[in-house]
């Protein structure tokens, strides 16, 4: 697909969602980016992530890693266009953590690879783990990229999308209560009591 239409493709998958949405950070947002759902075609992530190869392919790499649940495939999409090996982190008792056998060797660059950024958090804590394994974080591959906060590395994206995003008191949805809350993502919010 060349020329390709990011915000095209991922209305035909039904990845751009409207409503409102309870957020990883506990905030409140009208529109969310449910990139499962456009990666659910192999010809979608392979179009949405070549405009995102194009802008890294002179890049020194050595690893893509992406973190689990929604950098999974993005990693192991990244990973087959530019030849690179592809592993996650995940999870366990609360931490980002690298398993199954997955190494990081020594001074390795690693690019990490996430479906979107919004506040940083599990790019953050994946880079954490992958440097106190011994790798150089060079930056991060997202697909869609809401934040306009520094996280501290480049932000490579195919799209850059300005969501409104409101603290959970102060969400003029809530307000209306038109708007049943939906919590869309996968990360659990034990200290929400969800």
């Amino acid at each position: 697909m060349n020329n390709v239409d990011i915000v095209e493709i991922l209305k035909k998958s039904d990845a751009l969602l409207e409503g409102h949405f309870l957020l990883s950070s506990g905030k409140h947002s009208d529109r969310y980016v449910q990139c499962a759902r456009v990666l659910r075609y192999p010809e979608y992530a392979e179009a949405i992530l070549s405009t995102v190869v194009e802008q890294i392919k002179d890049l020194d790499i050595d690893l893509v890693v992406g973190p689990a649940m929604g950098g999974v495939i993005v990693s192991y999409e990244l990973g087959r266009q530019l030849k690179k090996e592809s592993v996650f982190t995940e999870r366990k008792d609360g931490l980002m953590q690298l398993r199954r056998g997955f190494e990081v060797k020594a001074g390795a660059k690693i690019i990490i690879a996430e479906d979107v950024v919004t506040t940083g958090k599990s790019t953050k804590e994946t880079k954490k783990c992958l440097e106190a394994l011994g790798g150089k974080v060079i930056g991060v591959v997202c697909i869609a990229n809401r934040t306009s906060e520094d996280i501290g590395m480049p932000i490579y994206s195919a799209i850059k999308l300005d969501i409104q995003v409101y603290e959970a008191d102060k969400c003029p949805i809530c307000k209306e209560g038109k708007e049943e809350l939906v919590k869309p993502g996968s990360r659990e919010f034990k200290e929400l009591g969800i």
